[in-house]
Formats: C-alpha cells, sequence, structure tokens
C-alpha cells in the first residue's frame, strides 16, 4: 500500500512519455529517403514499377516509417490495384489512428473499387477530425460528388444469347 502512489506516478510518468515520443515525426533513414525520391521521380515519369521497387526497397530499409506505406498505396492506385492500396492504407491506420491522408487514401481508393457508402464513411471520419476545411476532407468531398469512375465492360458480360437455328 505504501508503494501504490509512487507506483502510480512512475506509470504516469511512463504513459506520457511513450505517448510523447510515439506521436513524434521523424524523418526517414537517408537510404530509404533516396529511394523515396526515387519512387516518386519514377511515378512522376509513369513508371509504376519502378516507382513500388523503389518504395519497398525503402520500406525493407526503414520499416517503422509509416509514410512509405502510403507512397506504396499511391503507387498500387496508379497501377489500378485499389485493393492493395486499401491494404497500405489500413495498415498505415493501424501504425497512426489520426492519419488524415490515409483515411483520405483510404476513401479515394474505395470510391475507385466502387465502395461509395465505404468512402463515404471515410469522408465522416476526416470531418470529425479535421473539420470541413482541411484538404483532405475537400478532396474526398470533390472526389465523392464526382461519383465512382465508370466500370469498365469486359468481354464475358456482353455475351450474345445462345440461340440455335436449324438451316435446310
Amino acid at each position: 500500500m505504501r508503494f501504490a502512489p509512487a507506483a502510480a506516478a512512475l506509470s504516469l510518468a511512463f504513459a506520457v512519455t511513450a505517448s510523447v515520443g510515439f506521436g513524434a515525426g521523424r524523418d526517414p533513414a537517408p537510404r530509404a529517403a533516396a529511394l523515396i525520391s526515387q519512387g516518386q521521380a519514377s511515378l512522376a515519369q509513369g513508371n509504376v514499377q519502378n516507382a513500388i521497387d523503389a518504395y519497398e526497397a525503402a520500406m525493407a530499409i526503414d520499416p517503422g516509417y509509416t509514410p512509405i506505406l502510403l507512397k506504396l498505396a499511391e503507387a498500387a492506385r496508379a497501377d489500378k490495384l485499389q485493393g492493395k492500396a486499401i491494404r497500405y492504407y489500413r495498415e498505415a491506420l493501424n501504425r497512426e489512428p489520426r492519419n488524415l491522408a490515409a483515411i483520405a487514401g483510404e476513401g479515394e481508393a474505395l470510391l475507385e473499387k466502387g465502395a461509395l457508402e465505404k468512402a463515404r464513411s471515410n469522408l465522416a471520419k476526416l470531418e470529425s477530425l479535421c473539420g470541413k476545411t482541411c484538404p483532405e476532407t475537400q478532396k474526398l468531398a470533390v472526389s465523392i460528388a464526382a461519383g465512382p469512375a465508370p466500370r469498365v465492360m469486359t468481354a464475358e458480360a456482353v455475351l450474345p444469347d445462345a440461340k440455335v437455328t436449324q438451316t435446310n
């Protein structure tokens, strides 16, 4: 019983310093930063696979740097792999639940995939975190207002009716 107040104070001090250290942003490892820059240049040139390779190499060097996941998700969306992008966004959100860029990116990927209601849910989450005036909220709201992209029709979707005719 004599140690309870001291233990409570000590655990509170540890909790405060842990949350401050967790919330503080940091720079990536120098080699990872170079690879991230290389990936951004490749993506800007339209070379999505080289960008993905550079980002994955950066992730191998500095796996704790969350913005790499956002870059990987961006590259996956550029490669029309929305499901993979959503996975990267969710991994980023597991690390940083209030990451506005990850919430907005996931919302846009969901919209591209056709999940309009889930994208609206992300918009509501963004509005509650940063309001209607923050850039992430406005960008997602504009995308939702424009609606999901039209789906590409596949050959299987337009199969002709099978009619058998008899010729004499």
